[in-house]
C-alpha cells in the first residue's frame, strides 16, 4: 500500500481513472476541489476549487461532468464551468454524493439527506432531465454494475446496506432489487465502491479502517485494512486496471482518524478492474 497524495481531505472522495489523460481524479466534497495524480511522475495537483462536488462522470469528449450542491451539475471544460441543471427541486439544502456513468450514458446520482427529506437517487437522462428513482435512499453511497449488466449495485449508508437490483441497462431502468450486505454496528458503514473484472464488489468502510472485497451474492471473501479510519472509496486504475486507488476522509483529525487520514492511497492487486462507463449528456 502507498500513499500517493496528501492533502489531508476532510472528505476524499469519488476517485475515477481517466484513461484519455492517463490520470487519477478524485475530489474532497465540502470544500469543492477538484484533484489529479499522475502515476507517471508521481505527481498531483489540485485542478479546480468551487462549490461542493459530490461525485463526477467522464463525457465521451474526456470532459467532466460535475455534481455539486443542490443538484446543481456543472460541466468543466479548459478550466471554466458551464451549468448543465441549475438545481433540483427538493434538495435545495443537500448535495449530490455519490454518481455512476450508466451504459447508455445516462447518470445515477445519489444525494445526501437533509433536515428537509432523506437522501434520493435520480436519474440524469441524456436530455439533461432528472428523474427520481428510489425516494427513500438514506445516504444515497457506492454504485457499481454486475458485468452481465442485469444488476446495478446501491449502498444506502443510513442503512448500512448494499442492495444488488436487477438493471435494464437498454432503458437504464432500476427493477426489483435486495440487501446482500448488512454491516455490523460496530463495524463501520459502507460507503464507496467499484466492481472489478471477476464481478466483485469492493466496498470502502467509513468508520472501519479497511477495504471489503464481496462476491457478487454478498460474501465476504477479502478485507484490507488500513490505517486510516474513514475508507471512502476505491476504483481501479492504470494501464491495464491493475491498480487500486482509494480515497480517505478525515484529515481535519489525524489524531483519531490516522496519520495519513484525508489521503489517496494506491494498492497493486491480485484482481484487475475495468474501465468505467462515460457518461452522454447533451451539452
Amino acid at each position: 500500500m502507498q500513499l500517493v497524495a496528501n492533502y489531508s481531505c476532510s472528505t476524499g472522495e469519488g476517485p475515477l481513472w481517466h484513461p484519455d489523460e492517463e490520470l487519477l481524479y478524485w475530489v474532497d466534497i465540502p470544500v469543492g476541489c477538484l484533484y489529479s495524480y499522475d502515476p507517471k511522475s508521481n505527481s498531483s495537483r489540485k485542478i479546480l476549487q468551487s462549490g461542493q462536488i459530490g461525485g463526477f462522470t467522464i463525457q465521451t469528449d474526456g470532459t467532466l461532468l460535475l455534481f455539486m450542491e443542490k443538484g446543481a451539475v456543472r460541466l468543466l471544460r479548459d478550466g471554466k464551468l458551464t451549468t448543465i441543471v441549475d438545481e433540483i427541486k427538493g434538495e435545495e439544502h443537500s448535495r449530490f454524493n455519490d454518481v455512476i456513468a450508466a451504459p447508455d450514458g445516462s447518470v445515477f446520482c445519489g444525494t445526501m439527506p437533509s433536515d428537509k427529506k432523506t437522501g434520493s437517487l435520480y436519474k440524469l437522462g441524456l436530455d439533461k432531465k432528472i428523474s427520481l428513482v428510489i425516494e427513500d435512499a438514506g445516504i444515497s453511497n457506492g454504485l457499481g454494475f454486475s458485468n452481465d449488466l442485469r444488476h446495478i449495485y446501491h449502498t444506502n449508508s443510513i442503512n448500512r446496506t448494499i442492495s444488488k437490483f436487477e438493471f435494464d441497462a437498454d432503458n437504464s431502468r432500476i427493477g426489483n432489487g435486495e440487501i446482500i450486505v448488512t454491516t455490523p454496528n460496530n463495524a463501520g458503514v459502507p460507503d464507496g465502491m467499484t466492481v472489478d473484472a471477476d464481478d466483485c464488489i469492493w466496498s470502502a468502510r467509513w468508520d472501519g479502517w479497511a477495504l471489503y472485497r464481496y462476491d457478487a451474492d454478498g460474501e465476504e471473501i477479502d478485507r484490507i485494512n488500513f490505517e486510516v479510519k474513514k475508507v471512502s472509496c476505491p476504483t481501479f486504475g492504470g494501464t491495464n486496471y491493475e491498480d487500486i486507488y482509494v480515497t480517505t476522509a478525515g484529515g481535519e483529525d489525524p489524531d483519531n482518524n490516522g496519520t495519513f487520514a484525508g489521503g489517496l492511497f494506491k494498492l497493486k492487486s491480485f484482481a484487475k478492474g475495468k474501465e468505467e462507463y462515460r457518461s452522454k449528456i447533451e451539452i
